[in-house]
């Protein structure tokens, strides 16, 4: 096995086929096509199914590809520090929940390099998503809350992928809607304030448990609510129909606006969010990863929360 096999792997399970793989790594379609069968019979396991729409990975592949993963990481990272000269693209992502924060710590991040040098990945996805990413190291950090209601839930399916949570901020409820809502001026909003208004959430798929839910006190009964699947769609809804949603409070107006507001939620439960990030465990972060997470705890120390 050599880590050009491995690379070779990592870059069909992304492409989904042979031809876009081949274009990709600049290598004819035969030769990777031979690449792949040399390693699946060393490994005596078949990575990929084939078909006429594609590649998908087997489940041998799935558990493969993320100890590839992993290891190729670890080059990429020792290649970063200690290689000379050399064309490839350094690779650095993230997954995340509907957080602003997150992104502009990615943007701040992303302006000190030059994208001609990196490839970059921002991805704003479902809970389960986030996990599943960082575990098959699609990316390197992924960032989630926890709460007394989700804590064993999420830390058990962490441990189960080898995965480790680390705080960055603790935040109480508070109630996310337009300026223009009714509610908007109040000092502090109660649930039977909110009742004659649609909750929004984001959608968590098919599969999503409802530990998985973005929103704390998710379980909280609304007679009104609406899913959305992306946080643009969700602030048009505040607009449209007097719309909320409950969240952090940490609020991001070069990203998303000055036309929202955040009110503390009487939460009689006194609830806390507790913002983190979520990482492999044992592994060794790279300069990018370290410089990001740096990032976000300086966003997170100058923020107000409003």
């Amino acid at each position: 096995m050599t880590l050009q096999q491995l690379h070779y792997i990592i870059t069909i399970s992304e492409a989904g086929s042979l031809s876009k793989a081949a274009d990709i790594l600049y290598i004819s379609q035969p030769s990777l096509t031979t690449a792949v069968q040399e390693l699946e019979n060393e490994l005596g396991i078949s990575i990929f199914h084939r078909s006429g729409k594609g590649m998908t990975l087997t489940n041998d592949g799935l558990d493969f590809i993320v100890s590839a993963r992993q290891l190729y990481s670890q080059y990429e990272t020792l290649a970063e520090q200690y290689g000379k000269g050399g064309t490839r693209k350094k690779k650095f992502g993230i997954s995340t929940q509907h957080y602003s924060f997150a992104v502009k710590s990615f943007v701040e991040l992303a302006k000190r390099y030059n994208t001609a040098e990196y490839e970059f990945a921002v991805r704003e996805t479902k809970t389960k998503e986030v996990i599943d990413d960082v575990n098959t190291m699609r990316s390197e950090i992924g960032i989630i809350y926890l709460s007394d209601f989700n804590r064993k839930a999420i830390i058990r399916t962490l441990n189960a992928n080898s995965l480790e949570f680390h705080k960055l901020i603790d935040c109480k409820a508070y109630v996310y809607m337009c300026k223009g809502h009714p509610l908007a001026g109040q000092k502090s909003i109660s649930p039977q304030q909110l009742a004659d208004y649609p909750c929004l959430s984001f959608e968590q798929g098919s599969e999503g448990s409802y530990y998985f839910a973005e929103e704390i006190l998710s379980t909280n009964s609304c007679t009104r609510t609406i899913k959305a699947n992306d946080r643009a769609t969700m602030l048009n809804l505040m607009v449209g129909l007097n719309g909320y949603t409950l969240c952090s409070g940490i609020i991001c107006e070069e990203l998303n606006g000055g036309d929202y507001i955040a009110v503390p939620f009487d939460d009689p439960e006194d609830s806390v969010m507790e913002i983190g990030y979520i990482v492999k465990k044992n592994l060794i972060p790279s300069a990018v990863c370290s410089e990001y997470i740096a990032e976000l705890k300086k966003y997170l120390e100058g923020c107000t929360v409003r």
